[in-house]
């Protein structure tokens, strides 16, 4: 038998009782942007955060969301106006790819996107990662960085930001040490970071790769000068990484779940930093 205050009672419909709760929001797909990302390992990058189904944003010279050349400032300009529209003003990670191989001519050409390009394209996202959740950024250094005989003079003149003095001095030398000493003091100006971007809750790491089978490792190895060099490196583990293996480190350098890791560089490189430096840690 049911009463008036049986939920069953016709006087009383269940159904008309209840409120109609309120649409839960969707949360914001997470959002990466990524330079380089039309080829090579910026393009592995890409294709591992979309198949996680993170939002991308491509910046490079072709195939991406923003076209833009990193080694003008008009062009880093561009390329974080464009991306931090896109991005709707948050980004939740930045990863700094694009770079130019020691093959390249002319040779001043490496620092302007390998150096200056690099750091103002992280710089100019600082707001957007700064409003994002969890942010943080990578870029790609090099085992080069450390491997390549060291030119201090033209380490000291980047971190200076001389962008023109630099670059003339580039001309000057050749395209391995260009290439080694611009990722060196590209690392170098993250790790000097590393303060500045902990106080908005950024965190910031390189990942240092070896050879990797990308177009950039085939140019080199097809230079007669730097084809011998690179096929000399000695690699413990007996071959080239894959784009992907390096898009990997990424994505653990990126993951929330990693928070602490800050201003370190991680060696992705088969083990020959380790192999010939293994007393410099």
């Amino acid at each position: 038998m049911t009463t008036p205050d049986s939920p069953q009672s016709p006087d009383r419909p269940a159904a008309a009782s209840r409120a109609v709760p309120p649409p839960v929001p969707e949360r914001r797909r997470r959002t990466i942007a990524v330079s380089g990302s039309a080829s090579g390992i910026g393009a592995a990058v890409r294709e591992r955060f979309e198949r996680s189904g993170l939002k991308v944003v491509g910046v490079d010279r072709r195939e991406a969301e923003v076209i833009a050349d990193l080694s003008t400032p008009d062009g880093r300009r561009e390329a974080v106006t464009k991306t931090t529209e896109l991005a709707g003003g948050h980004l939740d990670g930045v990863v700094a790819c694009a770079g130019l191989g020691p093959h390249v001519r002319p040779f001043e050409a490496i620092p302007r996107v390998n150096y200056f390009g690099a750091l103002a394209y992280l710089d100019g996202l600082l707001p957007a990662l700064a409003g994002g959740e969890a942010p943080a950024a990578v870029a790609i250094s090099s085992n080069g960085a450390t491997l390549t005989p060291a030119n201090q003079a033209f380490v000291d003149l980047l971190l200076t930001d001389d962008e023109e003095g630099s670059c003339a001095m580039a001309a000057t030398l050749d395209g391995a040490t260009v290439y080694g000493m611009s990722k060196l003091a590209m690392t170098i100006g993250l790790r000097r970071r590393t303060g500045t971007w902990a106080a908005e809750g950024i965190r910031l790491n390189a990942v240092a790769p070896g050879p990797v089978d990308t177009p950039l490792l085939a140019a080199s190895l097809a230079d007669k000068t730097l084809g011998p060099l690179v096929e000399a490196l000695p690699v413990p583990v007996g071959r080239r990484a894959t784009p992907g293996e390096i898009a990997g480190a990424v994505g653990f350098l990126l993951d929330p779940v990693n928070g602490f890791i800050h201003g370190s560089l991680l060696f992705v490189d088969g083990g020959s930093d380790a192999l010939l430096r293994p007393d410099r840690v």
